[in-house]
């Protein structure tokens, strides 16, 4: 009989054993810790590097760390502070935001403005404040074309370029009515048809402006100079419209960041990186010349 007892028990902890194994093999290996991250341990966020000196890419490195710039530093330290690894995922403008809201990405920290179609449509962060990259919004054009296109008068019946999706699209729909829009994908796309004639002028955030101009002698700013809010003078993070938690933590760290004088420091290192403020030299055939 007490043979027979201890097969018994034997047979009762091996099936509760493999009763164990089965609950693990079934148990999602992807489901969401609190904070709804798209995957456990990682902070996926989308952005459009295209856009200096918020983000780019450095020609020099490879990977993840050929992406820069202000808003990708703002996602490193994002990252760490929540004990993450920081996935980057480069994507068109569009799709940055696309990719929130389907859930694909954690978060999207691209340059974006607060707009109300947003607001309706992502949970958004508290305002981050980039250097002087969002408070004024300009057109850059060919520089044969200095001092022609400096009031909304002079641009009727030009085509003016801007970026799907954007903010400085919505600028030209409502303060340029009597121009053409042409929406372009990226801006390396946009200042491609800007100088082949696609269209007369090109709306960019005045900070992207310099970070252009810097590495193109050929465009200069028309002077025009759109009318912006105070919301548009500064930048949001997107994020899953209900993921409130995630959110808090978000505002908690862009607070933390503020008091402790980081924005002033990261937008100076991005535009370094973006040759803003560096003096370059050219050729005679327009390549810039490394000193």
């Amino acid at each position: 009989m007490k043979k027979l007892m201890t097969m018994i028990l034997a047979i009762v902890m091996v099936m509760s054993l493999f009763a164990g194994c089965g609950a693990k093999t079934d148990a999602p290996t992807d489901a969401p810790n609190e904070l709804g991250l798209v995957t456990p341990g990682k902070l996926t966020v989308s952005i459009s590097p295209d856009f200096s000196p918020m983000e780019f890419v450095d020609p020099s490195k490879s990977g993840q760390e050929q992406y820069v710039g202000f808003d990708v530093t703002l996602a490193n330290y994002i990252a760490t502070e929540l004990g993450l690894e920081l996935v980057i995922m480069p994507m068109d403008f569009g799709a940055c935001q696309t990719a929130v809201e389907m859930g694909t990405v954690d978060m999207s920290i691209s340059g974006f403005s607060k707009t109300e179609e947003r607001a309706q449509n992502y949970n958004l962060s508290d305002f981050y404040y980039a250097g002087d990259n969002e408070t004024e919004q300009v057109l850059i054009t060919m520089a044969g074309n200095e001092g022609k296109y400096t009031t909304a008068e002079s641009l009727a019946g030009l085509k003016v370029g801007a970026q799907a999706a954007s903010l400085q699209a919505n600028l030209c729909t409502n303060q340029l009515p009597d121009t053409e829009l042409v929406i372009f994908a990226d801006l390396t796309t946009g200042l491609m048809q800007l100088k082949n004639g696609d269209f007369d002028v090109m709306a960019v955030a005045d900070g992207n402006a310099d970070a252009i101009i810097a590495n193109n002698p050929d465009i200069i700013k028309t002077g025009f100079k759109f009318t912006v809010t105070s919301d548009e003078e500064n930048n949001v993070i997107l994020l899953k419209k209900g993921n409130d938690t995630l959110t808090a933590k978000v505002n908690e760290l862009l607070a933390k960041a503020y008091d402790a004088g980081y924005y002033g420091e990261w937008y100076a290192a991005a535009k370094e990186l973006a040759g803003i403020g560096v003096e370059v030299s050219y050729d005679e055939n327009g390549n810039p010349i490394e000193g």
